[in-house]
């Protein structure tokens, strides 16, 4: 039972040494209003193909 914990808390340890080092993460979740930021680029085909139908 010990080794789990301490497999647990090696994981979590090197998880956020990970993150700590990878710069500009954003673990907010899903944005929603202005602060999301869409393609238009990407979006533009799906248009256009439903649109040819």
């Amino acid at each position: 039972m010990w080794k789990i914990a301490v497999g647990f808390v090696v994981f979590a340890a090197v998880a956020l040494f990970i993150l700590s080092k990878g710069g500009d993460i954003d673990m907010s979740g899903e944005k929603h209003g202005t602060e999301a930021t869409h393609s238009e680029a990407a979006s533009a085909p799906a248009a256009a193909a439903s649109a040819a139908k």
